[in-house]
């Protein structure tokens, strides 16, 4: 894409064949929530510490230990401070932050109740993590709005926590809407408003597109969903290959993703950070024996009869920078990480702070298609 500044990329107004071009519909009959739950954690720990109420508050590692904050309430927010940030940042901008330890099993639980609250509603449940999920409800009887406010209202009866919600016709629009409101509030986005609601909508909001990608559309003065509508099918192809495709849909609120209640769960990886940064290739690779015993036994517990397609290995550096590198093909075995560490140290060898190692599954689906081309080829 070396040339495309050159192509003709700008906000003019598509060609009449280009208006005609035909969309999926968009289908005004699904009802679709997204729950996400406000400060889960960070909440958890002062509903049970009453004399928190008010306080900043973090969950996460202790400063003199390097760790980083996993969540924090709205009062911290305030002072700049956000998950993954390293503890000792977020002290120096918010002196007075409470920094409370992680308490997993117990956050753990409390999502345990939520999800039995769901269930009564729905099975088609797609949790994102603890603290949030989409819930399908297009076959209930009554509305979505309805049902998301009386969940609402039993999750604070049940745990005393506080949850946003939002509404839509598919799981993109219900994301973004359940921010609209937050903490503690719901919105929904209508059919007939989506036209209006995508206009003004940054581009940063769209599912898939990150960072890299924004800053690559405001290259171009691409910074709306409304001006990004304005480009062609075919241009967004040539800035984002196959993805430019899908953008074309989603910046005009097309999202055709269902809500799948029974996730793949496509790697699994454990880390550490260390209160005194690895400086050797010898350091990393004897504490990377120990993180290895510990995804083996997470392996053990997870009972997956999926093969592994790769291992990799992760490292974040003193400066906070991040690096990894996978391979296809490695046994899963200690020495077979030793080597991707060698090969990572042979890249950079700066300190590090932080080491991952983890393990990629096989994508049944990617399995399926492979089978399937293999019968072809083979008659």
């Amino acid at each position: 894409m070396a040339n495309f500044r050159s192509r003709n990329f700008h906000r003019a107004s598509p060609p009449s064949h280009q208006k005609l071009q035909s969309l999926p519909p968009i289908e005004p009959n699904r009802q679709i929530i997204h729950i996400d739950m406000d400060c889960f954690y960070a909440a958890i720990e002062v509903r049970d510490h009453p004399e928190l109420r008010g306080e900043p508050v973090a969950v996460g590692g202790s400063s003199n230990r390097r760790g980083v904050l996993t969540t924090c309430n709205y009062q911290a927010r305030t002072f700049g401070c956000h998950s993954a940030m390293p503890t000792f940042q977020a002290l120096q901008r918010c002196p007075h932050l409470i920094v409370m330890p992680v308490r997993s099993e117990v956050y753990r639980r409390e999502s345990r109740r939520i999800r039995r609250i769901f269930q009564d509603y729905t099975q088609l449940i797609e949790p994102l993590s603890l603290d949030e999920a989409y819930l399908d409800v297009s076959h209930h009887p009554r509305s979505a709005a309805d049902i998301a406010q009386e969940i609402r209202s039993r999750i604070r009866q049940t745990t005393g926590l506080t949850a946003s919600a939002g509404i839509a016709p598919n799981k993109m629009l219900a994301k973004i809407a359940s921010d609209w409101r937050k903490p503690n509030g719901q919105y929904e986005v209508l059919p007939s408003e989506i036209d209006a609601f995508m206009q003004e909508l940054p581009v940063s909001k769209i599912w898939g597109v990150g960072k890299k990608a924004a800053a690559r559309l405001a290259e171009h003065d691409l910074r709306t969903c409304g001006q990004l509508q304005q480009q062609s099918r075919l241009q967004l192809q040539q800035l984002f290959g196959k993805f430019g495709s899908e953008l074309y849909e989603l910046c005009r609120g097309i999202d055709h993703r269902q809500v799948v209640s029974n996730r793949i769960r496509k790697s699994m990886s454990c880390e550490r950070t260390y209160a005194k940064d690895l400086e050797s290739l010898e350091d990393r690779q004897q504490h990377a024996a120990d993180i290895f015993q510990e995804l083996s036994h997470d392996l053990a517990r997870f009972k997956s009869d999926r093969p592994i397609a790769k291992l990799f290995v992760k490292c974040k550096y003193s400066d906070f920078t991040r690096s990894s590198i996978e391979r296809s093909g490695l046994p899963f075995q200690l020495s077979s990480f030793q080597d991707l560490l060698d090969e990572s140290y042979q890249r950079r060898s700066d300190p590090i702070r932080l080491l991952g190692l983890g393990v990629r599954f096989v994508d049944p689906e990617n399995q399926i298609r492979a089978t399937q081309q293999l019968k072809f080829d083979w008659g």
